[in-house]
């Protein structure tokens, strides 16, 4: 599932494995949202958050938001690490690894909230509170995402919908302006619905998860951590692949 383009013949299971990690990422949004009111990979967010903080002269708050995004920057920067930088030299590429980082972010944030380390679910909005919450579920983000980039040629992202709304919209005009005969045009069109599949996908991540965190709380973290595990074996499992150096 990770050695793929979207520009390649792709195996219905290698897409059905891509559209499960945007389903984890929507799930793993809405719990951070539920949980303490804030969606973990939306960094535009934070960076208003801080803002409205900072106007409102509660600095030390405004530290606080503006610091969580570091958190997903990390996770990027450690799958870059082992998964972009590799493919770049020429070595195999670790996704299984990267994958149980993020398994294990997401294992940790379901067992501490569950033995009440992170308070009441659903509290009223203390960042210091969540500060620790929202670092773990973050950098499991960071992880996944990253991961998932790199191994689909920058072309699919799993943690947010804007950069792949626009790049749809703009795959749309290309598919819609390319002649009928062109080659180009069947890539265009296979790429825009992997990127609507990714669209709807994490929105029913969010969906699922809304019902699963409404119901069981910190536990439902443990699903999102579940379907990681999954996909960290279906990495291991895959024999090494050397990447020519790009």
């Amino acid at each position: 599932m990770f050695r793929h383009r979207v520009s390649d013949q792709l195996s219905l299971r290698t897409v059905a494995h891509w559209l499960l990690l945007c389903f984890v990422a929507g799930n793993v949004n809405t719990g951070g949202y539920l949980a303490c009111h804030r969606f973990v990979s939306h960094v535009t967010g934070f960076a208003t958050l801080a803002g409205i903080e900072a106007a409102e002269l509660r600095w030390w708050d405004a530290l606080g938001v503006i610091s969580v995004p570091i958190y997903f920057l990390m996770g990027v920067m450690i799958s870059a690490y082992f998964v972009d930088r590799r493919l770049h030299e020429g070595h195999s590429p670790r996704y299984a690894l990267v994958m149980g980082l993020s398994s294990i972010c997401l294992l940790l944030s379901a067992m501490a909230g569950v033995v009440g380390w992170w308070g009441e679910f659903g509290h009223s909005q203390v960042i210091w509170r969540d500060y620790f919450l929202l670092a773990l579920l973050c950098m499991a983000s960071g992880l996944q995402n990253a991961a998932l980039t790199s191994s689909s040629g920058s072309t699919l992202r799993t943690t947010h919908l804007t950069g792949a709304t626009t790049d749809l919209g703009i795959g749309l005009v290309r598919w819609w302006a390319l002649p009928t005969k062109d080659p180009r045009r069947e890539t265009e069109r296979r790429v825009a619905v992997l990127r609507l599949g990714s669209i709807l996908s994490f929105m029913l991540g969010s969906t699922v998860g809304a019902f699963v965190y409404l119901r069981w709380q910190y536990s439902g973290f443990f699903l999102p951590a579940s379907l990681g595990l999954y996909v960290t074996s279906i990495a291991a499992s895959q024999p090494p692949l050397q990447a020519k150096p790009t």
